[in-house]
């Protein structure tokens, strides 16, 4: 799954539009994954729905490209998924990608042990085994998944 969502991560540039940059094979996938967790815990498609709707929002407010004071970031962090927070998430190389998972709410991350903050200026996005000048080359995107001379240990 992590050679579809590596389209998510190519960006280089993290902004509102990160949120929506995904290949159609990985929107399926966890789309899929969600629909089935609904229909096996036999909840209300609603639930689902509005599971959705705050995805989205949380989604576009974490990959926005707010410029937050640190004290207001940090507070937000307390509870939710804050910009600069998810931005270590989105760092080119490991161990920054494997930390700050968290979609909605940042306790998740504190629970597992995985939550990073610093100073978002050290931050360099996209990944270091795809070829950073080709992050807007929707042709060279797709094909990420496929391409077997991009290596990756996931």
């Amino acid at each position: 799954m992590w050679r579809f969502h590596m389209v998510h991560h190519s960006d280089t540039e993290v902004d509102v539009t990160t949120g929506t940059r995904h290949h159609p094979i990985d929107f399926i996938m966890r789309e899929t994954f969600s629909l089935f967790g609904i229909i096996i815990f036999g909840m209300p498609v609603a639930y689902y729905l509005i599971y959705r709707i705050l995805t989205i929002f949380f989604t576009y407010f974490s990959h926005a490209n707010l410029n937050l004071p640190g004290w207001l970031d940090k507070i937000i962090g307390w509870v939710f998924i804050s910009p600069n927070m998810h931005k270590f998430h989105h760092h080119f190389e490991r161990p920054w990608t494997d930390t700050n998972f968290g979609n909605i709410f940042s306790f998740w991350d504190r629970i597992f042990g995985t939550l990073v903050y610093d100073d978002p200026y050290k931050i360099h996005y996209g990944l270091d085994v795809v070829d950073a000048s080709k992050t807007d080359n929707l042709g060279y995107q797709l094909k990420i998944p496929f391409d077997k001379s991009i290596k990756t240990d996931r």
